[in-house]
């Protein structure tokens, strides 16, 4: 038994080292498995408008440990061994007191642990997707406001009555799903849920519409983007204007 422990390890440490040789990729074939990633949003897509018995929100979840599995089942045994029979190399796994599946398991196995800081690096990446939109927006809505210091001398006042609105509707006192559904429907079009409680809601698996999500996030993005540099411009005209 302890042969064949001894074995093991050796095999498994052997393959672990020479794969991390090839972390850019490992990275690669991680992300070439992202293809439920891409069916998950073609899938939750579709769940708006058809009868699947699925909500988006399932079709999420889904895809999301589909994408895990299919990230630990990956074998290429097949051209490896064909590649060793072809030219010759099968020859010197023979003179060896160990049957040769056992190398092309334990490299197998090897590459499962070598992948997996990348797998929930992308795992992660997905659902930080979501909290990074969501800061990127605070921030450009917070930074449009102070824009206005250039002709007042109390932007903050702004952002300080806009925070009175943001603390109700973004989700922070009580989720959106308490509102009366006529409320509710309003405020999703506006941006302060998409702040706080559509990425809440992604990660506890509270049932949202993810696509229609980020579209509004992206919508409001554009639309404060566009005021904020409008308001740059001008403001720096201002600026200049009084003697700076």
């Amino acid at each position: 038994m302890k042969r064949i422990i001894r074995i093991a390890k050796t095999l498994l440490l052997t393959y672990y080292a020479y794969m991390l040789e090839y972390r850019a990729e490992l990275f690669l074939w991680a992300l070439s498995g992202a293809l439920p990633f891409i069916l998950m949003g073609v899938w939750m897509q579709a769940s708006e408008s058809g009868q699947f018995g699925l909500k988006a929100i399932d079709f999420a979840r889904y895809f999301l440990a589909a994408f895990i599995v299919r990230q630990t089942n990956v074998v290429w045994v097949i051209w490896e061994f064909e590649k060793e029979v072809v030219q010759g190399k099968l020859s010197n796994r023979l003179l060896q007191p160990l049957d040769p599946v056992w190398h092309h398991f334990a490299s197998h196995v090897s590459e499962r642990f070598a992948r997996l800081p990348f797998v929930f690096g992308l795992v992660l990446l997905f659902f930080a997707l979501v909290v990074v939109l969501a800061f990127c927006l605070r921030f450009l809505i917070q930074y449009t406001f102070a824009l206005f210091a250039f002709w007042i001398e109390r932007a903050s006042a702004i952002e300080q009555f806009w925070f009175l609105i943001y603390l109700f509707l973004s989700g922070i006192i009580a989720p959106l799903e308490v509102f009366p559904p006529a409320v509710r429907a309003v405020v999703l079009w506006t941006p302060f849920p998409y702040l706080i409680h559509f990425p809440a809601s992604i990660l506890i698996g509270l049932p949202v519409d993810v696509g229609r999500g980020l579209l509004v996030m992206l919508g409001w993005g554009v639309v404060f983007f566009v005021w904020n540099r409008w308001l740059w411009r001008q403001g720096l005209k201002q600026y200049s204007g009084m003697g700076a």
